[in-house]
């Protein structure tokens, strides 16, 4: 079977997908991602092989994340890579699948005025994205990343090393524990803000993700306000804090802001118009 024809097939068999996943719309985009991933090649030289045969080994490993990827698991978790800002970060089930509105905090810390040095921490990082993104982005920066799950902690620090970013850490730590003492210019997190009744964990690629990484108590705003009460308590005179939220929950989070003594509290919107990140500094 020549690939151009492989990949005919594939958008078709990912055609029922988009029915029930209004996340899966671009079939043509995960069919050659599926082919670049699955094959280890670059998906900008796709034309140059649409017309070669491909071999049974490489038709069947094709052929087998393709049925993965029809009954729903992510594209993330079937090719065990995927992009943040300009990073390629290993992914698995243990962690959340980076995604676009996240980059939000990034652009975010990027327009701050902190020091040359800034010491910044990223609570809950998951694959490492946030942290490692910041690090790579301001070498002068000291990043420290921390995650309750083991796994997790392994992975980001995978991702830390095979980008050789020596300006951050990754540490085991539920929310502040293992930075006791420590002060930071800026905090930043995307900490579990689902609530357990919202109907989109049934839907999409949430399905397959870590629940405790995604579902937080007292209507998703638990950890938010753990995060925020504890926060001034490890940041400096002036530091800045950022949080991502659900759309719905910025007039929650900047109340809970305001009440653990944060000043300039604001939202900004993300990518499709939601409110999307919340944050403020303390006083000096």
């Amino acid at each position: 079977m020549l690939l151009r024809q492989w990949l005919a097939e594939a958008e078709t068999a990912l055609q029922a997908l988009a029915q029930q996943d209004p996340q899966a719309t671009d079939l043509k985009f995960e069919a050659s991602r599926l082919w670049a991933d699955v094959l280890n090649k670059n998906p900008a030289s796709e034309r140059l092989y649409l017309e070669q045969p491909l071999s049974d080994a490489d038709l069947n490993s094709l052929n087998s994340a393709l049925q993965r990827r029809a009954t729903g698991e992510p594209l993330a978790y079937i090719t065990g890579r995927w992009w943040f800002w300009d990073l390629e970060l290993e992914v698995a089930p243990c962690t959340l699948i980076p995604r676009p509105d996240t980059e939000l905090l990034v652009e975010q810390a990027l327009q701050l005025a902190l020091p040359a040095d800034a010491q910044v921490l990223d609570l809950g990082t998951g694959t490492g994205a946030i942290a490692l993104t910041l690090a790579s982005q301001r070498p002068q920066w000291q990043l420290t990343a921390v995650d309750y799950s083991a796994d997790a902690v392994a992975l980001a620090e995978r991702n830390r090393c095979r980008l050789q970013l020596e300006n951050a850490r990754i540490l085991q730590s539920d929310w502040y524990q293992a930075v006791a003492g420590q002060r930071f210019d800026l905090i930043l997190s995307n900490p579990p803000y689902i609530d357990a009744e919202d109907p989109h964990l049934t839907q999409g690629d949430v399905r397959y993700e870590p629940l405790t990484a995604l579902v937080a108590a007292e209507d998703g705003l638990a950890d938010i306000r753990q995060i925020c009460t504890q926060a001034p308590a490890y940041l400096q005179p002036g530091g800045w804090i950022y949080l991502e939220h659900g759309h719905q929950q910025h007039e929650a989070v900047q109340q809970i802001l305001q009440q653990a003594g944060f000043i300039d509290v604001s939202s900004r919107r993300d990518y499709g118009g939601n409110w999307r990140i919340s944050g403020g500094r303390l006083p000096r």
